[in-house]
């Protein structure tokens, strides 16, 4: 039988912009993370490509890139 490996001790690898992001869940359920949220969607809007606002005209150039 194979052995399991343990990821505990590591840490996953993100893009350089959100390094040093962690992300728990409390015991609530809530989702607690050390990055601001407009940070975090700032990021997002760079680097994803939204595809239900691909074909919109009415967004400034700037906005879709």
């Amino acid at each position: 039988m194979a052995k399991k490996k343990e990821y505990k001790d590591q840490k996953p690898k993100v893009a350089k912009e959100l390094n040093g992001m962690e992300v728990n869940i409390d015991s609530f359920g809530e989702i607690q993370n050390s990055l601001s949220i407009d940070k975090i969607n700032e990021f997002l809007n760079k680097n994803v490509d939204d595809k239900k606002l691909r074909d919109r005209d009415d967004l400034n150039e700037d906005q879709k890139d």
